[in-house]
């Protein structure tokens, strides 16, 4: 079973109890001093007042002849100082322990002090600093005496009833203006905490609409924002909002990225299907045609070109398949083979020359730097990136071409630059997109006349990629250039020779 809140559950009523509750005790201290003071205050008048009757002098006794200052009579009878405060009492204790005292009525008449009220002064501890004391059937007096030259004690008191009275109708004021002015701050406060949390709905109800769009799958548009006024990073809603809208504007890219994706997927199953299906149609045909030549020695050459075609279709085939399956270990974030110390200059070098050997209508130049260069990573792969970069070179350049492989090593990576100066260079259009998968700048290549199944910058890319580089590329009409970066090796191997190839 839940336990209850002892809190709303609500920001609004959180601020609002804390707001009323502070606003509380506030008034609640408030009103403690004020009640503290006034009472000092008044205390200490009624004090003062005690005070000044004792040093007006011996206490005058009613029914003595003037001057005599004792109780010698029986009717002798001691009177509070004229100007005494209605209640005051005045009382006075001989050595011998006789006591008379009289007491100021409320109608200005005087009232003796009965036995019980005159033993209870005699007996408590008074001296001349004033004390608040219990008077038995007459209540809370602030008393205090003093000896006469006689040898008397004189006693002198003035009531606490009108100090009481005072605090008490303080205090009930105090209650009073107190729960009204937390009534009226807690509507106010309700009003004002809505108002100043308004923002704070807005944006609640954007994230919310955003919660109810279909984000699973397919294109995504443009998602809800929070209006740029709520946006303001100097308040604590602007910064929840511009925070929100930041999110709402990763999830987006991430989304359009993961459509892309998927596009990508579709796309690369399709070209895929379409260039697999290519050679194996290929190979089917002629597997049918091998079995309508006749079993005699007179075909045998005939069937020797047959099978011969169906092994380059499927070495063809099964190039493509390896390409694609490395493409997608890389995608997939795979480490490639234990990273060692390759010489990239003899890399380069040996790629060059096997490049003119394999082709020698075009000029293959490569230009070194005298020191060696080396990087950290799979020696196959690098030998695929540079082999890609020359075999795109030969393939989309006329006979003639002169094609430059060059090394510029630099403080933080090294770039390795293909470059050729074919008259056509490649078109605008498809420069975004020349590391994609099956993208060729001849859509007639599907015809095998440039023998590329459009996966060899898209391996370049992607193999930079894994050993920590990139790949670009800028074309003009008779200068285009592939350039890779690397990061740069810890240290070189030994000096390599590096004759440059023509």
């Amino acid at each position: 079973m839940a336990s209850p809140r002892l809190l709303p559950a609500s920001l609004t009523g959180r601020l609002l109890a804390a707001t009323v509750a502070l606003l509380a005790a506030a008034c609640l201290l408030i009103a403690v001093a004020a009640t503290l003071i006034m009472r000092s205050y008044l205390m200490d008048r009624l004090d003062r007042d005690v005070v000044r009757s004792l040093d007006r002098g011996p206490i005058v006794f009613i029914g003595q002849p003037p001057g005599t200052t004792d109780l010698q009579s029986e009717g002798s009878t001691p009177r509070p100082p004229q100007g005494s405060r209605d209640g005051s009492l005045a009382a006075v204790i001989t050595s011998t322990g006789y006591a008379r005292g009289t007491q100021f009525t409320t109608s200005g008449e005087l009232r003796v002090l009965t036995a019980t009220e005159l033993t209870a002064l005699a007996r408590a501890e008074i001296d001349r600093t004033p004390r608040t004391f219990d008077v038995p059937g007459l209540g809370s007096y602030r008393v205090a005496a003093g000896r006469t030259s006689n040898g008397n004690i004189q006693i002198q008191g003035v009531p606490t009833a009108d100090v009481d009275a005072t605090i008490r109708t303080l205090l009930w004021w105090e209650i009073g203006l107190g729960l009204a002015g937390v009534g009226a701050a807690a509507v106010a406060g309700r009003i004002i905490v809505r108002r100043q949390l308004r923002p704070l709905r807005e944006v609640a109800a954007t994230a919310e609409r955003v919660t109810r769009l279909d984000l699973a799958s397919g294109e995504v548009g443009h998602t809800d924002r929070v209006a740029e006024d709520l946006t303001d990073p100097t308040t604590e809603v602007g910064q929840v909002g511009g925070a929100l809208n930041r999110l709402l504007g990763h999830v987006e890219d991430a989304l359009v990225a993961r459509h892309e994706s998927e596009q990508q997927v579709r796309q690369f199953l399709a070209d895929a299907s379409h260039e697999l299906r290519t050679p194996l149609a290929t190979i089917r045909g002629y597997a049918e045609l091998s079995r309508r030549i006749p079993a005699d020695e007179n075909a045998a050459g005939e069937l020797a070109g047959v099978l011969g075609k169906v092994d380059v279709e499927s070495a063809r085939m099964t190039r493509l398949v390896e390409d694609m399956l490395l493409l997608a270990r890389l995608d997939a974030g795979r480490e490639l083979e234990p990273a060692r110390l390759v010489d990239l200059s003899r890399l380069v070098t040996e790629a060059v020359h096997d490049a003119a050997v394999v082709d020698p209508h075009r000029t293959w130049e490569v230009e070194l730097p005298v020191d060696p260069v080396a990087v950290e990573g799979d020696e196959h792969q690098l030998h695929q990136l540079v082999t890609n970069l020359l075999g795109n070179a030969s393939r989309h350049t006329p006979a003639g071409t002169c094609v430059t492989t060059s090394l510029e090593p630099a403080a933080s990576e090294i770039r390795l630059v293909v470059a050729d100066d074919g008259p056509d260079g490649i078109d605008a259009a498809l420069l975004p997109t020349i590391f994609d998968r099956f993208v060729r700048g001849d859509p007639a290549s599907r015809t095998r006349s440039s023998g590329g199944a459009g996966l060899g910058t898209s391996l370049v890319r992607a193999i930079a990629h894994a050993h920590g580089g990139n790949a670009t590329v800028t074309s003009s009409p008779g200068d285009t250039r592939f350039l890779v970066t690397l990061p740069v090796a810890p240290s070189p191997p030994g000096r390599t020779d590096r004759a440059g190839t023509r």
